[in-house]
């Protein structure tokens, strides 16, 4: 496999940004690609560094690309940063534009651990029509869908507002927004029963269900950890693998 590092100035963000790749070590593609988001604290390093991510896609014609978000959830900040539109219009147009990847929905998948479980979901429910399928590792999937409290971080309160419900953030009316669209990307999302986002991915499960809105939700034992989610995403490519119709060379 290869791996390589991409750098560019951000217009959307006004400040240089980067990202890593994992580039399939035969063929001539074009590929198929799976955006992989990172948590809180972390940065686009994150999954090189904490799981065995490269071993995971070996022999998949699949590139990986792995941006950063910061601490944005992958929102778009009222009076700060916007970093949906910069997924959006600059991360996937550079990788489109420099890589050998396909430029269809049907070429591409998202997933994520914790906040990036939040922003997968975020990106791929807000743009159905460019994402086929979408993953979430113990994702604060409710976020968007409750009142903030006083306990919550202030970057919380200056990204979300006091009462996100029925927002662009709120994961549950995006849900709706995607339905309605007719291009529903397959939907897979998972927790540890140790972990405390717990509670919210039942809770997300419960309103997919009532909505009749065809997903995959499943839980293991394991706690917030990178143990937890090294093991799990071996599952979730296996999910994209089927959604965008690749196997792996023998």
């Amino acid at each position: 496999m290869a791996i390589a590092e991409f750098r560019f100035p951000s217009q959307v963000l006004q400040t240089p940004v980067a990202f890593n790749a994992i580039l399939p070590d035969s063929g001539d593609g074009p590929f198929a690609v799976l955006y992989l988001l990172h948590g809180m604290y972390d940065d686009y390093t994150g999954w090189m560094r904490r799981s065995r991510i490269e071993v995971y896609v070996e022999g998949l014609p699949l590139v990986v690309i792995m941006p950063n978000g910061q601490n944005s959830f992958y929102a778009n900040v009222h009076d700060g940063p916007q970093f949906h539109h910069h997924i959006v219009s600059e991360v996937i147009a550079n990788v489109e534009r420099l890589l050998p990847v396909k430029r269809t929905r049907a070429g591409r998948a998202i997933g994520g651990l914790s906040m990036g479980g939040y922003g997968a979901m975020r990106l791929a429910l807000t743009h159905p029509d460019e994402f086929v399928s979408v993953h979430s590792h113990s994702g604060a999937l409710m976020r968007g869908s409750v009142r903030c409290s006083a306990k919550d971080e202030p970057h919380i309160h200056s990204i979300f507002g006091s009462d996100p419900t029925g927002t662009p953030h709120d994961l549950i009316a995006l849900a709706r927004y995607a339905r309605r669209s007719g291009k529903m990307p397959r939907i897979l999302f998972d927790c540890g029963t140790e972990d405390f986002t717990l509670e919210a991915n039942r809770a997300f499960h419960a309103a997919l269900t009532t909505m009749h809105i065809p997903h995959e939700y499943r839980e293991f034992p394991g706690g917030h950890t990178w143990d937890y989610w090294d093991e799990h995403i071996r599952q979730a490519i296996d999910f994209h693998a089927a959604a965008l119709r690749i196997r792996r060379n023998k």
